[in-house]
């Protein structure tokens, strides 16, 4: 037997045969994709092509937008999230998001920011201040951060900001993380940090980002999507995707020749 053989990748989400609207506009055409479990899988392609309304599919984002609607199936650990006993509060409590640009509550103090997303899900936090430091040392922040718990979240740099609502993120111990394009608002120096920051974490959560940086996919990610006018044109591991490409369409945009 050789040891040296990597362990299976098990499956943590499926989508199958998803179709989205906004509207009369058929967003996402037929998608079907396997997320395989604690890697980082990167969805890239042009503006518009569907990436993050994919992954706002992924934990019944999507439908919150006016007009908006979802068909096919999502499945979490072989369970469809679109069932129709199924609690999309509680399905966003397993698959949390992280979205492009900072957000944390600009009225609380960073302390609060990390126990927000607890509380409107009915937990009894017992022990608030070890949730806090966890979730603060998961998102990378806790050294910068812990002397001044009572400071705004706003008060933050912008890459602080990011990982702040990395940190409200995974203080709700979710088994999921999407990511959209969580770094296109920031400087390449905190880029840098939360790109650090994914592969620290992804041994304990099943991660994806959207991004429209194919640099930073190549990066970060296990598996890459690539996207194109609401479908998948391929989908592989990310070093066959970026430098042996089946799909002439994928290598064309790649290459820069379109996009």
């Amino acid at each position: 037997m050789n040891d040296s053989n990597p362990p299976p990748v098990t499956e943590k989400m499926r989508a199958e045969d998803v179709h989205a609207w906004f509207g009369p506009t058929h967003a996402l055409k037929g998608v079907t994709m396997s997320v395989p479990d604690k890697q980082v899988t990167a969805i890239i392609g042009p503006s518009g092509c569907g990436k993050s309304t994919f992954v706002r599919c992924l934990n019944r984002m999507h439908e919150v937008v006016p007009g908006a609607r979802v068909e096919g199936k999502v499945l979490l650990d072989g369970q469809n999230i679109y069932g129709s006993r199924v609690n999309p509060v509680r399905v966003r409590r397993h698959v949390g998001m992280v979205f492009q640009k900072p957000n944390p509550f600009p009225t609380m103090s960073i302390r609060d920011n990390v126990l927000a997303g607890l509380r409107p899900n009915g937990q009894k936090v017992d022990d608030p201040a070890s949730v806090v430091e966890t979730a603060l040392k998961h998102a990378a922040l806790w050294d910068e951060a812990k002397d001044v718990l009572d400071r705004s979240g706003s008060s933050l740099s912008g890459g602080q900001q990011q990982r702040l609502c990395i940190a409200r993120a995974l203080a709700l111990e979710p088994e999921v993380l999407l990511m959209d394009e969580p770094c296109s608002a920031l400087d390449p120096i905190a880029t840098a940090r939360i790109e650090e920051l994914i592969h620290e974490i992804s041994d304990r959560y099943t991660i994806v980002i959207v991004t429209h940086n194919m640099q930073q996919a190549a990066r970060v990610a296990d598996t890459t999507a690539f996207f194109y006018q609401g479908e998948i044109v391929e989908v592989g591991e990310t070093d066959q995707i970026f430098t042996r490409p089946k799909n002439q369409k994928t290598e064309d945009y790649i290459t820069g020749r379109f996009g």
